[in-house]
């Protein structure tokens, strides 16, 4: 499982990364195809990450809500 933010884009588009994992960003033009774009992007990543027998950064995010 990994956390992933999710915002409207400029474009109309939504768009949805994970931060435990920088490169996977992806974006779609509904909420719901944005989060199955994203997740497809992290399965693939993970996929190359073991492929390459590289560490797999753990999902270490916290997240707050600051009053301004």
């Amino acid at each position: 499982m990994r956390q992933v933010i999710i915002y409207p884009g400029e474009d109309g588009y939504w768009i949805a990364q994970c931060p435990s994992l920088p490169p996977c960003i992806s974006q779609g033009k509904t909420k719901k195809e944005a989060i199955a774009n994203i997740k497809e992007a992290i399965e693939l990543y993970l996929e190359v990450l073991q492929e390459e027998d590289r560490e797999i950064p753990e999902d270490q995010i916290e997240t707050v809500t600051v009053n301004i």
